[in-house]
């Protein structure tokens, strides 16, 4: 849009206002109908897949072995200081177990297994032992009722329920003896169900945990609602029972973070609202402009609804930011019309030579100033649209949703800003100027002789006397930014999504405005330091490929095992200090321990003393099959059923490796890859790959995270060759290009490096930020170069083009940051991390790209005019 373009541009605005309101207000109209139209569902953040060895094992293990499918919540009881395994505790913990059973409701999203916990052992382990007291031969040796458990534990003391405590958590017994669960159909550990820190053979402890496995009819496609649902009402059963309990589970974790986001907003909107509104009245000082400026982001907004059920995007966390995004970028826009508008009706341009008693009529004024700041407002928009739509190569549906919807609502915001307001603004002050005599004529934000001008006038002198020296400093901070990049924590934790307890403060607010009080961040962490290898993010794998009847194989996976240090690294440890790691070494020691069969088989073929076989190995696994297929099943797959008479029959081997639940998901990838190499260092029968899923998790982070970097990348270079362009046919100006961009890389710079201070990761969420900083850093600079070269072209010296442009489109740049930087910044009050993160990060890259523009990029230009001023 070159400069005669803009003034046609802007005179065809003015002359058809009308026409303008009522086309673009019937758009609105046909856009909004997407909101009632379109169905928009529920979407998660991290639904996506990408194709590497890690996956692939994973979905090996998930076809050749019987992995479980149900849904897992975990119950924790916890007595600080005191005993959660008395009498009375384990009682409470079965009744609780029978009102969940008889609500129909709750027990229809229960498994066969149901509840699974240290209760539940031993409360069959009492059955089984009155059984065997009454028979005359052999004792019933059928699966308990949880109605027997509860009448087995009832019956006897609390000294007799010490003893059999002891006798099941005897570490030199037959350890899960009787211990199966109601439901449950196979043996359970005893000590699963006990803090990492407690002392086998004790029988008293300050935590215990107890497994719900539930299942979902609902499909495959959608969350289990109606299990989700069950955690949460289990969790009010849980808290009306036991003085410190908790539920954790995904069910919890989603009402958590949806309650939290609500209240939230009930935060942040009143907050936020006072806020804009005091920079708007402060920036604008009237109240019609004010009320324009709120019509048209309200447009924008009906815009955002529209497109996305238009396009049926589903929501996610991250959208959330949008409209945050988006009104920001309003206000800018509208600030920068309304005050070039206000410049050219007090003569302030050069293009606009007073009239009329020293003022310049409405349409003049639009037609000038809308003519001005027409050409910057377009490029801000491309290039701003340029940097959100980058993201659309993301291998993240949510990201790619982020990306369109961004962009369409920054389209939006320039037709509200660039069309809509200035015909509503003609008109509006030209009937209150007709029917009440009354000039609409307003100042500039930063001109006059305010404090805003005053500030802004020495901040234009600055450039003029150090340019080379604020360069220079730039450029060291820069420098610096760009190596706190390097330190940054890259890692992603699901942990940090979880919603945080609101301070003191937010608690005394009165009525509504309160929140609740969440304890799910802090129950996630105990979980995970205290019952490592629970819940989703609990567990990973190695798959083992190749001759896994070699002897080698098995002691290379049993010395992998062994080296794994329990204290250190997100390797969960067993009472007793043992790695939590299943695999056919531990499965062949414990099912050796309780049959005779398999432990003569065992002996035959042991002829190094270390409890493994060296000879025979396939043979030994078919008699391991024949006496616990379930098992042996879990960690060695038969193709074919097998028939014992050679190695290839067994095709593969896994481990299973507990870690701890709130570990980071590339910190436990790292640790099971570590394990997968000590067992392909040791042996080359095999090879190993870790998989399950906090190992598919850091695979597609980091493969996310590499293809945000490339995004950021294809976008400033878009953006550069954009504007050089632009420069070139505008004004013949190569250079100005990339005058413009060195501000917003210099920005960018600062905020990675702060981000380093603050310790904020540099993750799959906060790398979009990267584009949101390059996109409004962009559009301040546009402004402010197309500012300054239009005052160049006009005044007579290099200082007073520089004041012009520093204390005209400086003012309307001063009111938009702060009042952009205020909406977003807000969302640091938020409960939930995720929208803490996005406020603090976003209300960074707000300020530095400011400050960038108002002191890195005049400088640029001045050194550019004193270069040609001496080639020429």
């Amino acid at each position: 849009m070159s400069g005669s373009v803009a003034t046609k541009y802007a005179e065809w605005i003015v002359s058809h206002s009308r026409l303008v309101i009522v086309l673009v207000l019937s758009l609105t109209a046909v856009v909004a109908a997407g909101a009632a139209i379109g169905e928009s569902e529920e979407g998660e953040i991290g639904q996506f897949d990408v194709d590497s060895e890690e996956t692939d094992a994973l979905e090996e293990i998930e076809s050749t072995y019987g992995t479980d499918d149900a849904i897992v919540a975990q119950v924790v009881v916890r007595d600080e200081g005191g005993d959660v395994l008395t009498r009375e505790s384990l009682l409470e913990g079965l009744e609780l177990q029978r009102a969940v059973r008889e609500d129909e409701e709750l027990n229809a999203t229960l498994d066969e297994q149901g509840f699974v916990g240290l209760e539940n052992v031993v409360g069959t382990a009492a059955v089984y032992e009155d059984r065997a007291a009454e028979a005359d031969g052999p004792p019933d040796a059928s699966q308990p009722t949880l109605e027997e458990q509860i009448a087995a534990l009832e019956s006897r003391s609390d000294e007799e329920v010490e003893e059999l405590l002891a006798d099941v958590l005897d570490p030199d017994g037959d350890v899960g003896q009787g211990g199966q669960s109601a439901g449950a159909g196979a043996e359970a550990d005893p000590y699963e169900f006990l803090p990492t820190d407690y002392e086998p053979g004790e029988t008293e402890a300050d935590a215990r945990l107890t497994l719900v496995f539930q299942v979902d009819d609902s499909g495959s496609e959608g969350d289990p609602e109606a299990a989700y649902a069950a955690q949460v009402d289990i969790a009010d059963r849980v808290d009306e029972r036991f003085d410190d309990a908790f539920v954790f589970g995904q069910g919890i974790s989603d009402e958590a973070s949806s309650n939290a986001v609500g209240d939230s907003f009930a935060i942040i909107t009143p907050v936020a609202l006072v806020f804009v509104l005091c920079v708007l009245a402060v920036t604008y000082r009237d109240v019609v402009d004010v009320l324009l400026g709120l019509f048209g982001i309200g447009v924008v907004l009906v815009w955002l609804a529209g497109i996305r059920g238009w396009l049926e995007i589903p929501s996610s966390q991250l959208l959330i930011a949008v409209p945050f995004l988006l009104i920001g970028l309003s206000i800018d826009y509208a600030l920068h019309v309304v005050m070039r508008y206000r410049e050219a009706r007090a003569g302030e341009l050069e293009a606009a030579p007073a009239a009329d008693g020293g003022r310049v009529g409405a349409d003049e004024g639009m037609r000038l100033g809308l003519a001005g700041v027409a050409l910057a407002l377009a490029a801000a928009t491309v290039s701003t649209g340029v940097g959100f739509l980058s993201n659309v190569v993301s291998p993240l549906p949510a990201i790619r949703d982020f990306a369109v919807l961004s962009a369409g609502g920054i389209l939006a915001a320039f037709v509200a800003f660039a069309v809509l307001v200035p015909a509503l603004k003609v008109e509006v002050d030209g009937f209150l100027e007709r029917r009440f005599g009354r000039t609409r004529a307003k100042p500039a934000f930063g001109s006059g002789s305010g404090i805003g001008n005053r500030v802004l006038s020495g901040v234009a002198a600055v450039p003029q006397r150090l340019p080379l020296g604020i360069v220079l400093v730039a450029f060291l901070l820069a420098t610096g930014g760009a190596y706190g990049a390097t330190t940054i924590d890259t890692e992603f934790n699901q942990a940090d999504f979880l919603p945080e307890d609101a301070p003191e403060w937010a608690k005394s607010l009165p009525g509504p405005l309160a929140p609740d009080t969440y304890t799910i961040s802090d129950d996630a962490a105990y979980l995970g330091e205290n019952f490592g290898g629970q819940g989703e993010n609990g567990q990973t794998q190695v798959l083992i490929r190749g001759a896994v009847t070699d002897p080698d194989a098995l002691v290379a996976m049993d010395d992998a095992v062994g080296g794994v240090d329990g204290d250190e690294g997100t390797i969960a440890s067993r009472p007793g200090g043992d790695p939590a790691i299943e695999g056919p070494p531990s499965v062949i020691r414990d099912v050796a321990s309780e049959n005779e069969t398999v432990a003569a088989a065992l002996e035959e073929r042991d002829t190094t003393g270390d409890r493994l076989p060296n000879e025979d190995v396939a043979g030994f696994y078919d008699v391991l099959f024949d006496a616990d297929s379930d098992r042996a099943s879990a960690v060695l797959y038969r193709a074919d059923g097998g028939d014992g008479d050679g190695s290839g029959d067994y095709e593969s081997a896994r481990l299973v490796v507990d870690v701890q639940g709130d570990a980071s998901a590339q910190a436990a990838a790292d640790d099971t890859r570590d394990v997968a190499s000590a067992i392909e260092d040791d042996t080359d029968a095999v090879t190993a790959t870790a998989a399950g899923g906090p190992v598919t998790t850091a695979v597609v982070q980091d493969a996310l995270l590499e293809t945000l970097v490339e995004a950021f990348v294809v976008t400033l270079v878009v953006i550069f060759a954009f504007l050089t362009a632009l420069y070139w046919v505008r004004h013949r100006a190569l250079s100005l290009g990339a005058i413009t961009l060195a501000p917003v890389v210099a920005a960018l710079a600062w905020l990675l490096g702060a981000m380093a201070l603050l310790g904020l990761p540099f993750n799959s969420e906060t790398a979009v930020i990267t584009s949101l900083a390059i996109g409004l850093g962009v559009d301040y600079s546009i402004h402010v170069g197309e500012r300054f070269v239009a005052e160049r072209s006009e005044r007579d010296s290099l200082p007073d083009a520089l004041a012009a442009t520093i204390t005209g489109t400086g003012g309307a740049l001063l009111g938009s940051a702060a009042t952009t930087a205020a909406g977003f910044g807000v969302l640091a009050l938020a409960l939930a991390p995720p929208l803490q993160r996005f406020g603090l990060v976003t209300g960074l890259s707000i300020v530095f790209a400011f400050v960038a523009c108002l002191t890195v990029l005049p400088c640029l230009l001045v050194l550019r005019e004193r270069l040609l001023a001496r080639l020429s």
